[in-house]
């Protein structure tokens, strides 16, 4: 009985935070109000405050619940164990592109976390947890950067850390933008098209392409 009850619980509370994301996504998170959310998860605000302190609380553990894509290529990055740095990068946002094209609820929470959401009072630690995610991506591709002109013998036309800074902009902004626009373009595709203009303008080679898995990146 005590497991049933357990598992009735957690089986509640994930509930409450799926219809979480739905009200956020529709309405934003200023305007969601708990009413709205126990309405949608077909509960009561009371079910809501036993197992989560406000609405902060309830979105934080919407958060908490996936991983962004800065924070999915930054954990790609560290563990890839593809030798060619720029192989290394090719795959490591092709596969960030291709989980935020396919997995609806990174999507949705992504788009929460970008457009529906304001980064003030206790919402802060959200914005803190982006910049450290972003952070850490750009220093990791900054590493690779450094290696692959090293490893080419090239003279990039910028510094590895500005190269990273443009790469990560570039990739930053079509996930925006394909959200925004209710992927309106092939976001895998351009990514990839994207991704391999940018390398060769900064004169790197480009190795022949492989699947992420190929060369050592694991989603």
């Amino acid at each position: 009985m005590a497991r049933r009850t357990k598992e009735e619980a957690i089986a509640t509370r994930s509930s409450l935070i799926d219809a979480a994301e739905r009200v956020f996504c529709e309405k934003g998170v200023a305007r969601a109000s708990l009413s709205d959310i126990a309405q949608a998860a077909g509960a009561t605000r009371g079910a809501i405050y036993w197992h989560f302190k406000d609405k902060v609380d309830l979105f934080s553990a919407m958060m908490d619940r996936v991983t962004l894509p800065l924070e999915q290529g930054f954990g790609a990055l560290e563990e890839s164990t593809c030798p060619d740095p720029v192989e290394r990068l090719r795959a490591v946002l092709a596969l960030v592109l291709h989980g935020v094209a396919s997995d609806e609820r990174t999507r949705r929470v992504f788009e929460i976390a970008l457009y529906k959401v304001e980064y003030v009072g206790e919402l802060i630690g959200v914005r803190d947890r982006h910049i450290a995610a972003s952070e850490g991506f750009t220093s990791q591709l900054a590493r690779d950067f450094g290696l692959a002109a090293q490893a080419q013998g090239v003279v990039l036309p910028m510094t590895p850390v500005e190269a990273a800074v443009g790469l990560h902009a570039l990739f930053d902004g079509l996930i925006r933008n394909w959200i925004l626009g209710g992927g309106a373009f092939d976001l895998e595709r351009v990514g990839r098209v994207g991704t391999d203009a940018f390398l060769v303008g900064l004169g790197l080679a480009l190795p022949a392409a492989v699947e992420g898995a190929v060369c050592g990146v694991v989603g």
